[in-house]
């Protein structure tokens, strides 16, 4: 598949999964030439709520970033979180051309109706409700989806607004800092970490963490070419 055609593909392969697998799965096919955008196909969407030009997801953006896809062709079985905060069962697919990652096919199930029914069926067989502590219950809950290698749930923005308050709120919130009082080594400290995550990938980034930092995208900059060039957090002149 050369050129457009891996995008027609599959395109073709979301609906058609959308309609085999039925509505407790979403489909979602992302084109990473443009990452604040880049939902190209989507079935099933009442799941995350999520349409046609939604960006991509901070866990997305993180598996890009580290390069998981050199060494593997899929993730499979991470927790995400769907409207109405369902839990879902998540997995991508990494899409490839000549080795060289092009897009995301990504599957989130919402398996909580199945979980609601095998429930319903242990409790007919015990009137006074099953124990917490059985075995079944037990085996239940450790069948539930695992995080993210990096303890995230996977959550879906709408927006790239979405995204980046996501993306700005959990790194603050773990560096233990507040936007508005921060030094500049901790400015530099927090890029560092938004770029680890790939969130510099998004088109307009930059700006996007300017405005929220409150200085200029000529400040995030040069942060971002003290990276480039090897400086660490500690230490350096920032």
């Amino acid at each position: 598949m050369r050129g457009t055609s891996w995008r027609q593909h599959y395109i073709k392969l979301t609906e058609f999964l959308g309609l085999l697998l039925g509505p407790d799965y979403e489909i979602v096919l992302h084109d990473l030439s443009q990452a604040d955008r880049s939902t190209i196909a989507i079935a099933n969407s009442h799941i995350s709520g999520r349409t046609v030009g939604a960006p991509l997801t901070s866990v997305a953006l993180q598996a890009i970033a580290s390069h998981s896809y050199d060494t593997n062709d899929y993730q499979m079985n991470y927790a995400g979180l769907g409207l109405g905060n369902k839990l879902l069962r998540s997995s991508t697919f990494f899409i490839k051309e000549n080795d060289h990652l092009v897009g995301l096919l990504c599957i989130n199930f919402d398996d909580s109706r199945y979980r609601a029914v095998s429930e319903l069926v242990l409790k007919l067989g015990n009137p006074d409700m099953v124990p917490e502590n059985t075995f079944v219950s037990s085996d239940l809950s450790a069948s539930l989806p695992e995080r993210t290698p990096g303890g995230e749930m996977e959550r879906f923005p709408q927006n790239l607004t979405e995204l980046t308050d996501e993306v700005l709120d959990e790194t603050l919130e773990k560096m233990n800092l507040k936007s508005g009082k921060i030094s500049h080594r901790q400015r530099f400290r927090l890029v560092e970490q938004l770029n680890d995550q790939g969130f510099f990938l998004l088109k307009g980034g930059v700006k996007l963490v300017a405005d929220r930092l409150n200085c200029s995208q000529t400040t995030i900059y040069r942060y971002l070419q003290r990276l480039t060039e090897g400086a660490e957090a500690e230490g350096a002149d920032v």
